[in-house]
C-alpha cells in the first residue's frame, strides 16, 4: 500500500507526458501538412506576424513566433526548473547512488552525439549546430514507452526520466553559455539583484504568487534585453520557488477537524438545509480559514509544478510544435543535405553508442548498477529513445542558425528524421527484449 502511495504521482506524471507526447506528434504532422499545403504561405506569414506593445519611448514587438519561443517556452523552462529543483532536493537524483546511473548515462548522452557532430560536420558555418543533437525529449520518449505497456517496468520509466533531467541540465547550460550573444552585463546584474531580492523574500517572509509573477515579468524582460536567452531567466527564477510547507500535515489535519465540527454546529444552529444556495457568515469564515491552511500546507514549488505541468503538455509544447515543425519539404528547395544528414546521425547514432556506452561502462566498472528489474538489452532500447530530441533539439536549432533559414529548416528535418528512426528502434529493441525474457 505505502509502495503504491508513493508511485501513484510519478505514474500520473509519466501518463501525462505520454499524452503530451502523442499531442507534440499530432501538431507536428499539422504543421508538416500545412506548411507543404497550397496554403503554405499563410503557415509562414501567421508565424512572422508582428504584436506587442508601443508607447512613448517603449516598444516590445515581436514576430508572433518569437513571443512562442521566447515567451511561452520561458514558462516551459520554469517548469524544467522546479523539477530540477525537486529532483537535486529529494527526487531521483538528491543522492549519489540515485544519481550514478542516469547521470553517466547522460554524459555519454551528451559527449558522443556532440563529438560525432563535430567529426562529421566539414562546413565551418554549421559548426555551431553542435549542441542541436545532444538533448532527450522527455515528454515524446515517455509516449514512446506508453505504447509498450506493462513490457516496461516503472524503474526503467524512472531512469529514463532521471536521465532526461540531467540532460536538461546540460542543455540549459549550453543555452546559457554558448548560445547567448551580445551580452549586456548591466541588465544582467539588475535581473540577478531582483531574483535575490525575491528568494530573500520567500525565505525571510512568505511566499507570494502575485509578487511572484510581476517580479518574473520583470526579470524576464531585463533577460531579453541582456542578451542571454530569456528563458534562463525561467529556470533561474524556479531555484527561488520554496519547496518547504509552512505547516506540517498533523497541525493542518487537527485545523481540519475542527474547522468541520464548528461548520457543522453553525448549520445546525442555523436550520441548515440542502436547498440552502448561500453559506452563512461564519460559515464563510471557516472556508476563508481553510483556504489559508491549505495553501499553508501546501508546498509552492510543489504546488506550481502541479498546475503548470498541464498547462505545458497540453498547450505550450503543443504550440512550439506547430510554430516550428512546419518546414517545406520539397526537391526544388535548396536543403543543406550534409547539415541534415549530420544533425539525423548524430541524434540516433550518438545518443544510441553514448548512452549505452557509458552505461555499460559504468555497471562494468562498479561505478554505477543497473535499476532494480532492468536488463541491459532494455538500457539498448533506451538508448535510441534517447535519439528522441524533438522538442529541445528545434529550440537549440533556432539559437544556433538563428538568420540562417536554409540552416535552420535543414537542421529541423534531420532532427524529425534523427529523432523518428530513434523511437522506432527503440521500440522494437525494448518490445524484442521482453519476449526474450
Amino acid at each position: 500500500m505505502i509502495k503504491k502511495l508513493i508511485l501513484t504521482p510519478f505514474q500520473k506524471f509519466i501518463k501525462l507526458e505520454s499524452l503530451a507526447g502523442m499531442l507534440l506528434f499530432g501538431m507536428t504532422i499539422v504543421a508538416l501538412l500545412w506548411a507543404n499545403s497550397p496554403f503554405g504561405e499563410y503557415y509562414e506569414r501567421l508565424w512572422q506576424y508582428e504584436i506587442g506593445l508601443s508607447f512613448q519611448q517603449f516598444e516590445l514587438k515581436k514576430p508572433l513566433i518569437l513571443w512562442v519561443n521566447d515567451g511561452l517556452m520561458a514558462i516551459f523552462f520554469f517548469l524544467i526548473g522546479l523539477e530540477l529543483k525537486r529532483e537535486l532536493l529529494v527526487g531521483e537524483i538528491n543522492t549519489i547512488k540515485k544519481a550514478a546511473f542516469p547521470f553517466v548515462a547522460a554524459v555519454g548522452g551528451v559527449i558522443v552525439p556532440v563529438g560525432l557532430y563535430l567529426f562529421l560536420n566539414q562546413n565551418p558555418e554549421t559548426a555551431k549546430g553542435w549542441g542541436i543533437p545532444m538533448a532527450t525529449d522527455i515528454a515524446f520518449a515517455l509516449a514512446i514507452l506508453s505504447t509498450l505497456g506493462k513490457r516496461v517496468p516503472l524503474s526503467l520509466k524512472i531512469f529514463l526520466t532521471a536521465f532526461a533531467i540531467i540532460d536538461d541540465i546540460a542543455a540549459v547550460l549550453v543555452i546559457a553559455v554558448f548560445y547567448s550573444t551580445n551580452i549586456n552585463w548591466l541588465f544582467i546584474l539588475y535581473g540577478v539583484i531582483l531574483v535575490a531580492f525575491l528568494g530573500l523574500l520567500y525565505y525571510k517572509k512568505k511566499y507570494s504568487f502575485t509578487i511572484g509573477i510581476i517580479l518574473a515579468i520583470v526579470i524576464w524582460f531585463l533577460f531579453l534585453k541582456s542578451g542571454v536567452h530569456p528563458t534562463i531567466a525561467g529556470v533561474i527564477l524556479a531555484f527561488t520557488i520554496p519547496i518547504k510547507r509552512r505547516m506540517n500535515i498533523k497541525v493542518f489535519s487537527d485545523n481540519l477537524s475542527s474547522i468541520s465540527n464548528t461548520i457543522v454546529t453553525v448549520s445546525n444552529d442555523d436550520g441548515d438545509n440542502d436547498d440552502k444556495h448561500l453559506l452563512t457568515k461564519d460559515e464563510l469564515e471557516q472556508l476563508e480559514i481553510l483556504d489559508e491552511l491549505a495553501f499553508e500546507v501546501r508546498s509552492p514549488l510543489q504546488h506550481l509544478e502541479h498546475k503548470l505541468h498541464s498547462l505545458t503538455a497540453y498547450f505550450i509544447l503543443p504550440i512550439f510544435a506547430f510554430a516550428n515543425a512546419g518546414v517545406v519539404i520539397s526537391t526544388t528547395y535548396d536543403f543543406d543535405v550534409p547539415l541534415l544528414i549530420n544533425i539525423a546521425i548524430s541524434l540516433f547514432v550518438g545518443k544510441f553508442v553514448g548512452v549505452a556506452l557509458f552505461s555499460y561502462m559504468g555497471t562494468k566498472l562498479k561505478i554505477t548498477e543497473l535499476p532494480t528489474g532492468v536488463n541491459f538489452k532494455q538500457i539498448l532500447g533506451i538508448s535510441a529513445i534517447a535519439g528522441v530530441g524533438f522538442t529541445m533539439s528545434i529550440f537549440i536549432d533556432n539559437l544556433a542558425f538563428y538568420g540562417d533559414l536554409i540552416s535552420i529548416n535543414s537542421a529541423k528535418v534531420g532532427i524529425i528524421i534523427g529523432s523518428l528512426v530513434s523511437g522506432i528502434i527503440g521500440y522494437v529493441i525494448l518490445r524484442i527484449s521482453r519476449k526474450k525474457e
